[in-house]
Parts: C-alpha cells; sequence; structure tokens
C-alpha cells in the first residue's frame, strides 16, 4: 500500500498518463491487500454514473487477478432506486446490474448486485400526494432521507449485524466540489490507513475511497482505455453524459453531508432543490429521440413553484396552526406557517401524474412504453393515507383513476373496497355544509372517526379522537390563526413577565375571542361554533 500511498500527493496535481498507468496498478496492489487481509464483508454503493464504475471495474480488476482460491469474500454492490429517476438512467442502471450479476456468476467472480428501493411508505409520491409535503427546498430536503439514505443505511446496518463489521467502498472525489475536499479531510482526522476513514453515522462502518484524488479527465480516461471487464459499454455511459451538462453524477448517498443530486446528471426527474434540471432539458433538446420525456419536464417544472402559499393548509400536518416571522421586501410580518397541499392539489398532482405516464406509455420507444412512474402498491397506499388518515370518504383515487387510464383501479391492499361511506355520502355532506370548507372538514373527521373505531372490538380512546377533530378543524382559518397570535403573545408576556398581558390574553382565550367588555351580549362577536351549532 505505501506506493500507492507515495503517489498520493500528485493527484491533484496534473499527472501523465503514464504516471496514473502506475499509480492504478499501485492501487491495485492497494485493494488486493484490503481484500485479503481480513473477513470483513466489502459493500461498493454504486449509482453506475462515471465514479462509481470507475470505483467497480478498479475493484473488479483487482479481484479477478487474484488467485480464485482468494477470492472467498463477497462483494456486495448496492443501488439504490428511488423510483423517480431519469427514464434514462434508470434503464441504463437495470442493465448494467443485470450485466454485473451475469458476468459475476459465469467467471466465478465474488460479486452480488442488489437493488434497493425506498419503503412504500416512504416514497416520492406517498409524501407528496399522499400526506400532501410540499415540493422539496433547502430548508425542507425531505426525499433525500427517505429515498435514499435509509434503504442504503438499513443495508449496511444489516450487514454490520450479520458479520460486526462492513467496509463500504464509494466513488468520492475531493475535486467534485470544495464542500465534498472539506468533507472528505473532515473523515480523514479520524482515518484507520490510507483512504479508509469510520463514518459516525454508520457504527462499526469503515469508508474507502480508492479514487478520492483524481481528476475529472482521469476517470474518463480510465473508463475509455480500460475495457469494462463485465461485458458492459464504457462509451454508452459518455454518451449519456454527452447528451446533456457536465455535471456531477449523483452518489450513493450514506449521510446529509452529500450534496443534493438536482444539478447533476445522475438525480431524479423531479428535483426541485435547483432552478431548473439542465440535463433532463438538454436531453430532450439535444436528441429528437428523447422528446417523449417533456410530460416529465412539464411536471418538474410545474411543482417548482417557490410561493405555493395558495396551494397549501394553512395548518401543519398534524392540524396545529404555527407561526412564523417572515421577512418579504424589508418587511416584517407574522404568518402561519404553511402546511401539506391542500385536497385539491393532491388531487391535480395525482391527475397529472397519471396523464404523464399514459401519454409516456403512448408516445415513448418501444423499450421504455412499459414506464411506470407511480406504482399500483404507492396508488394503494395514497389512497389509505387519503381515506384513514385524511378521512376523505369520497375515496376520489379510484375515480380519478379510472378517468385518466380509462382502467379500473384494482388495490391490492385486503378489505379496501369495504367501506360504510363514500362519495354519495360526501355530496349530501357538502351539500349541509353550503362550501363552508372547514365545516365540511370537520363534520367529515368526526363521521369517519366513528366510522373507524365502529370497526374496533374496543372503543378505547375515542373521546380523545373526537376531541383532537375539534382542535384542529372547529375553527375557521380566521379564527384558528388569530387563536395562534394570542397563544404567541401569550409566551412573549410570560417570558417578558408581563402579567396584565398575560391575564388579558389568558381571558381572551378562554373566551375564544376578543371581546370588549362593555359590549352587550348581542355586540360580541358570533364564533363558528355558535353559528353552526346554536340551532
Amino acid at each position: 500500500m505505501s506506493t500507492a500511498k507515495q503517489q498520493e500527493t500528485k493527484g491533484q496535481q496534473s499527472r501523465t498518463v503514464a504516471e496514473l498507468v502506475e499509480y492504478i496498478q499501485a492501487l491495485t496492489t492497494e485493494i488486493q491487500e484490503l481484500y485479503c487481509l481480513d473477513a470483513i464483508p466489502w459493500v461498493i454503493g454504486v449509482s453506475w454514473g462515471k465514479d462509481s464504475s470507475a470505483v467497480l471495474q478498479l475493484v473488479w480488476n483487482a479481484i479477478a487477478s487474484l488467485p480464485p482460491e482468494k477470492r472467498t469474500k463477497t462483494i456486495h454492490v448496492i443501488t439504490t432506486d428511488t423510483q423517480v429517476e431519469n427514464p434514462i438512467v434508470a434503464a441504463w442502471v437495470r442493465q448494467s446490474m443485470q450485466q454485473l450479476q451475469s458476468a459475476a456468476k459465469d467467471k466465478g467472480m465474488p460479486f452480488e448486485t442488489h437493488l434497493l428501493y425506498p419503503a412504500v411508505k416512504d416514497t416520492f409520491w406517498v409524501n407528496l400526494i399522499g400526506k400532501g409535503y410540499p415540493a422539496p427546498r433547502i430548508r425542507f430536503r425531505w426525499c433525500t432521507e427517505r429515498l435514499k439514505i435509509q434503504p442504503a443505511n438499513t443495508f449496511i446496518r444489516n450487514m454490520v449485524r450479520e458479520n460486526g463489521e462492513v467496509i463500504l467502498v464509494l466513488g468520492m472525489r475531493k475535486a467534485e466540489s470544495t464542500k465534498r475536499a472539506t468533507v472528505m479531510e473532515k473523515h480523514e482526522e479520524k482515518r484507520v490507513r490510507d483512504r479508509l476513514s469510520p463514518r459516525s453515522s454508520l457504527i462499526n462502518s469503515l469508508v474507502y475511497t480508492p479514487i478520492e484524488d483524481w481528476r475529472n479527465d482521469e476517470v474518463w480516461l480510465y473508463l475509455m482505455q480500460w475495457d469494462n471487464p463485465w461485458g458492459g459499454n464504457n462509451k454508452d455511459l459518455f454518451n449519456i453524459y454527452r447528451g446533456a451538462t457536465a455535471d456531477n453524477e449523483c452518489p450513493l448517498v450514506v449521510d446529509t453531508s452529500t450534496p443534493s443530486c438536482g444539478d447533476s446528471r445522475f438525480g431524479c426527474w423531479v428535483c426541485t432543490m435547483v432552478s431548473q434540471d439542465k440535463s433532463m432539458e438538454a436531453m430532450i433538446q439535444n436528441d429528437e429521440q428523447k422528446e417523449w420525456m417533456q410530460p416529465l419536464l412539464d411536471i418538474r417544472n410545474e411543482l417548482d413553484i417557490k410561493d405555493d402559499y395558495d396551494k397549501r393548509d394553512f395548518r401543519r400536518l398534524w392540524g396545529e396552526v404555527q407561526l412564523f416571522e417572515r421577512n418579504k421586501d424589508g418587511k416584517i410580518s407574522v404568518e402561519p406557517i404553511p402546511g401539506p397541499y391542500t385536497k385539491y392539489w393532491r388531487e391535480y398532482w395525482l391527475r397529472r401524474l397519471l396523464e404523464a405516464q399514459t401519454q409516456i406509455r403512448q408516445t415513448a420507444p418501444e423499450n421504455m412504453r412499459d414506464i411506470t412512474l407511480i406504482a399500483l402498491e404507492e396508488l394503494s397506499e395514497i389512497r389509505r393515507i387519503w381515506l384513514e388518515q385524511k378521512h376523505e370518504f369520497d375515496d376520489s383515487l379510484p375515480r380519478i383513476y379510472q378517468e385518466v387510464t380509462g382502467e379500473e383501479f384494482k388495490d391490492p391492499r385486503p378489505g379496501a373496497d369495504h367501506k360504510l361511506l363514500g362519495s354519495d355520502e360526501w355530496s349530501v355532506l357538502e351539500e349541509i355544509c353550503v362550501s363552508d370548507d372547514m365545516h365540511l372538514e370537520l363534520m367529515a373527521k368526526l363521521l369517519d372517526t366513528e366510522r373507524q373505531f365502529k370497526k374496533k372490538s374496543k372503543r378505547v380512546g375515542i373521546y380523545d379522537s373526537l376531541e383532537k377533530c375539534f382542535d384542529t378543524s372547529s375553527r375557521s382559518p380566521e379564527e384558528a390563526i388569530k387563536n395562534a397570535h394570542l397563544k404567541r403573545d401569550l409566551r412573549e408576556a410570560v417570558i417578558q413577565g408581563d402579567i396584565a398581558t398575560v391575564k388579558e390574553k389568558v381571558k381572551q382565550l378562554t373566551l375564544g375571542d376578543a371581546v370588549d367588555e362593555g359590549k352587550s351580549e348581542s355586540d360580541k362577536p358570533v364564533t363558528w361554533g355558535k353559528m353552526k351549532f346554536k340551532k
């Protein structure tokens, strides 16, 4: 390992082809020694972009040079499919995984492939369309943890549980960005040996980064001049990159220090972490055969609206109004934190997605017409969330699915179609509530809560559940926001020790309205509750 270490200082400088060849030979020896050193299993995280492909090829060639009797340790190759990957890249990944597994079996190589997926409850569309999570933003990057980190970390932790330790091999390079270099240098401080660093987020795991000091051109030189050993074609990979911008690939993500994939070639087609998806735009613009992806780009651009408050609830996901100080054009205002997408917009995004899927299946090339933008299991989970958590017993998902696709929705969840309330009851309720959305929501929650408890053998907790319905839905938006302001003012008064203000705010919260003492009963404001329930 000493030879490779000696040449590491040249990594960030201009390295000649001869020096690169010599360095690769030294690195091959380093990989072989590390592999044969102990029984700790290896996990190679790949996205099948240039960097991870180069690392996988380096390790394969190094192990292939060992005598068969020394290839005793299985090397697990993992790839995370977020299920919202760029379709071109997703097809490339599936093909590469199949080629690698087939070649490993034919050549007696100790490689085993694993295509990982996020849990259904964590997928992009279940969270956005089902729960109503807004499109990801820098301050609310909810997607990375669910779609990338958890599937990979779950696999790695299972390996640690079975074997005690694991070595994770990644294609991270310092030349990718200043931020990446800083993170890698921080981990170097705790290194146990050359290019082998511990990760605090993954107990008993060491990260090995063999090409950490390579430049972009060296990665491509290696991929173009050294044949792909498992039967793939690295020129096809180069063509994928050439069809778009020269951004970095989206690496295997194992913690939140990894930058967003939004600018990369190998990212999600729905990514709103950046202002525009330059790679997909370039693909469509540079190749007429990829124009079929335009509906995906349209949805992505439509999701990428910074000021989407009109599409979202005035309460947080759990039904509470929370306030924040907003600075707009130098003016400070205290406003509610926008919550999840409303029922209308969640149904809207479902319809748009199904329309795009239907259109692409008709216009895409033959080899892409089986594309699935949202799986049946995701649709089933979205339907369950709408029915059981959001109490929307009109059950609109099957209707929307049939209207868009022309096919009947067949829910795989047992007992999903057994219900006491449906669209007819919802229509009657809408007429009774006379276009009062909050009244409709409260009535729906109360009725559906009773329905859910009716199916249980014991009705323990029903009063708490009914009370929660009133807590979250019995006030109009104006009254709920006003109440949140009163509570905020009360907290500030308590902190400042303003007893008079505390008494006044407590009184207002108790009465439910800010009432002038000098006014008669008839002059006092009529609350929503009195208006709806007095009769």
